[in-house]
């Protein structure tokens, strides 16, 4: 095991299980969001490539139950498990995180049938990052013009949205978009700066740009009419 910074105060404190793209990615990100993060996976070559970018990295077999008795999963307060190759293994390690009363688990998996195992035996959320990342590049080459998306649900995304030259110094009430596109603005961004409480009546600014958060199908409508301008 190595350790690389000392213990940030306050910290949560995450297991990430299996380094491959999904889960390197994940235990980075979490460090780079002020978290503790021990990484495991039984390849030391995965291992070697994010032990300086988290703050433990261990080589280990979780299939192996003295590994995981090794690891005190008590002390996490989340887990998160990559390992969607193997249904066996994280079928084991969902149920050791749960038995070590880790509070939640994040599981990985590739079809409906392995969600269904693993919630069954006690994953809190389980995730479909290939579908997922799939649909996000999808719906950026459907939208073209989306400054950038984030997918809330299937059906639903938030978006970065210029503002178009026929908004600018008219208000959202003026506009009222909830009613004509049925979309509703959450923020309003300057620069680096976001407003997340934008004053309704204050005219729009066409180097301003607008956080909305509406149906896929609407916000594609949006960006069509915004093209015919």
């Amino acid at each position: 095991m190595k350790k690389n910074r000392r213990k940030k105060e306050a910290a949560r404190e995450y297991v990430v299980i299996g380094l491959g793209r999904f889960g390197s990615s994940v235990a980075r990100q979490l460090e780079l969001n002020g978290c503790e993060v021990l990484a495991i996976d039984k390849d030391s070559g995965r291992v070697q490539q994010v032990a300086g970018d988290v703050t433990y990295a261990l080589t280990g077999d979780v299939t192996k139950e003295e590994t995981l008795a090794e690891l005190g999963m008590r002390n996490f307060d989340g887990a998160i498990i990559a390992m969607a190759s193997s249904l066996e293994a994280s079928v084991l390690t969902t149920i050791w995180a749960k038995e070590q009363g880790v509070p939640f688990v994040m599981t990985k998996a590739y079809s409906a049938l392995q969600e269904k195992i693993l919630k069954r035996v006690g994953a809190d959320a389980v995730v479909f990052p290939e579908s997922e990342m799939g649909v996000h590049i999808a719906n950026n080459l459907a939208y073209g013009e989306l400054f950038d998306t984030i997918e809330v649900t299937d059906e639903y995304s938030i978006i970065d949205l210029e503002v178009p030259e026929s908004w600018v110094g008219r208000s959202l009430v003026e506009l009222n978009l909830r009613k004509r596109f049925g979309i509703n603005v959450i923020g309003i961004k300057i620069g680096s700066e976001l407003n997340m409480l934008p004053e309704a009546e204050r005219p729009l600014a066409a180097e301003e740009k607008l956080v909305v958060i509406g149906r896929n199908d609407m916000l594609k409508k949006l960006m069509e009419k915004q093209g015919q301008q």
